[in-house]
């Protein structure tokens, strides 16, 4: 499937964001990544279709939260709380047959968008 992620931006220490990420078909699984600048990807939350289990990295539990509308394939990342280490350009990757396991093991991903930028300062 293709991915198209909106809502990125520059936004203050303390603020808020939402991120949203419209698939072309039907998935299983969606999931957000994001790259800082000299770092590798990191996997940030993923949610599977059945179910609406989430997961989250320790670093944006409490913060993030992710849903998603299976009726719109959209998956959104409601951002709050946003701290200047979480700037790093944000992926949306999806799975659309599967569950991968571990979520954040982003080789697992079949389909990924071509990113958000998202800066804190």
């Amino acid at each position: 499937v293709q991915l198209v992620e909106s809502g990125g931006g520059s936004v203050q220490n303390g603020g808020s964001l939402r991120l949203s990420c419209a698939a072309s078909g039907s998935t299983v699984t969606m999931a957000w990544f994001r790259r800082a600048p000299g770092k590798g990807r990191e996997g940030v939350a993923s949610i599977y279709a059945a179910g609406g289990s989430t997961y989250y990295a320790d670093s944006v539990k409490g913060r993030f939260t992710i849903s998603r509308d299976n009726a719109k394939n959209t998956v959104y990342l409601q951002m709050n709380s946003l701290k200047p280490e979480d700037t790093a350009m944000y992926y949306c990757a999806a799975d659309p047959n599967g569950c991968p396991r571990p979520w954040y093991l982003s080789r697992l991903y079949k389909d990924w968008g071509q990113g958000t930028q998202v800066t804190v300062s």
